[in-house]
């Protein structure tokens, strides 16, 4: 009988064997400009989006800092109940006197009033005039969520092809120059890994701030379509009060 020989281990998995044997990890980059070289181009379109994004919620913190205080939410209150009463003149004084949202809104409401009976589509056109500085930068926000960590893929993408690239031009002949080689290739890998750690950094950063714009943007929204509820009631209770005169 002829003896059994061992089975032939294949080159590339005696490549990678060979590198868990002997080779080392590099190190990975210490200093934020070592981390960007490290990371290629990548890094600056995602730094751009983290910029981009700290401003926004920056700009959005404040707009709602200053916008639902509140002293302004309890005026409001009053204004709905002058409203509901049919009393234009209370609510005018608060569209006078507050410049936010609500200010504008009532203000438009309280013009229609004194042209006559309101009904629900113009009260729909008061909420949606000022519906844009409300939801202001949150679909640029939203796709800064989205965009980021795709393009932090792109990046590990690109640096695994370079790092594969290498690995199929070959290195040299003897061992070490195969051992050398590989660690190449795993040394790209890890240093591609960097663009997705930063998408993913920035996408999670910027989503709790997100949820917490887009709640406060939906509960000025619900208080504005209340108001616009409160003025179409006034204006019906107006309407009622002046055919019984009239009668």
């Amino acid at each position: 009988m002829h003896a059994l020989s061992a089975p032939s281990v294949p080159a590339p998995a005696a490549d990678i064997a060979l590198l868990l044997a002997g080779a080392q990890a590099p190190a990975p980059p210490t200093g934020v400009r070592a981390l960007f070289e490290t990371g290629g181009w990548v890094m600056y379109p995602l730094l751009a989006l983290s910029l981009v994004a700290l401003a926004l919620i920056i700009e959005r913190a404040l707009f709602w800092t200053s916008t639902s205080n509140r002293g302004r939410l309890r005026r409001l209150g009053d204004a709905a109940d002058a409203l509901r009463r049919g009393e234009t003149e209370a609510a005018a004084r608060f569209s006078v006197d507050d410049h936010s949202v609500y200010g504008r809104c009532v203000g438009r409401l309280v013009g229609a009033l004194r042209e006559g009976p309101i009904g629900e589509g113009a009260a729909f056109d008061a909420i949606e005039r000022v519906r844009p500085p409300i939801e202001r930068f949150a679909t640029t926000l939203s796709t800064i969520i989205t965009a980021a960590p795709i393009l932090g893929i792109l990046g590990t993408v690109l640096g695994i092809i370079d790092s594969f690239s290498v690995l199929g031009g070959g290195g040299g002949a003897g061992g070490d120059a195969g051992t050398v080689e590989l660690v190449d290739v795993a040394s790209g890998i890890a240093k591609a890994l960097y663009t997705t750690a930063f998408g993913l950094i920035i996408a999670i950063g910027a989503l709790l701030p997100y949820a917490i714009i887009r709640a406060k943007a939906d509960r000025c929204l619900s208080s504005l379509e209340a108001i616009a509820g409160a003025a179409i009631e006034g204006s019906r209770r107006n309407g009622r009060k002046r055919a019984s005169e009239d009668a």
